[in-house]
């Protein structure tokens, strides 16, 4: 299980049905990982200067992003620590931080439907902040695309898939 905390600063217009459908992804990839623990994420949606302030102060990357990951854990080994558990047993995994400018460019440049970008952000998300990365890394690439489009298949969301109505 995922407790989910959404948050939208960007204007954008998020419904509930979306963010639900984004709590889906976090727990599907999280079950496909093996993840034998509940976890808390918070997802906050910005604009282009909103991620672009927080990738400049954390990164020192001075430029728009699509997606920023801010894991609680390391996760060396694979096992949460249990210090960050919180009162009612959720394990804090992280902040995840999507520029819904950004990816509304990027669904369009890419010829799919901003849904199917949003839940393929937050899949590749959530695997950051269980220790994935890619950064210099083709095959760590390779294999969260992988795991990425796993996830948004065994849901559904397809690169055909249409926007809610």
């Amino acid at each position: 299980m995922v407790e989910f905390a959404a948050e939208n600063e960007s204007g954008a217009e998020i419904t509930a049905e979306q963010t639900d459908e984004l709590r889906r992804v976090c727990e599907t990839v999280m079950e496909n990982e093996g993840c034998g623990f509940d976890a808390e994420i918070s997802l906050t949606f910005t604009d282009n200067e909103g991620i672009r302030a927080l990738n400049r102060k954390y990164r020192g990357i001075d430029r728009a992003t699509d997606v920023l990951s801010f894991p609680m854990l390391d996760f060396e080994g694979g096992e949460a620590d249990a210090e960050f558990e919180t009162d009612n047993g959720l394990v804090l995994l992280g902040d995840i931080v999507i520029s819904a400018e950004r990816a509304a460019e990027q669904a369009a440049e890419l010829g799919h439907s901003l849904r199917r970008e949003l839940a393929f952000l937050t899949a590749h998300s959530v695997l950051h902040l269980l220790g994935y990365d890619h950064v210099d890394d083709e095959e760590g690439e390779r294999a969260m695309i992988e795991k990425q489009n796993g996830a948004l298949d065994a849901l559904g969301i397809t690169r055909d898939i249409p926007e809610f109505e």
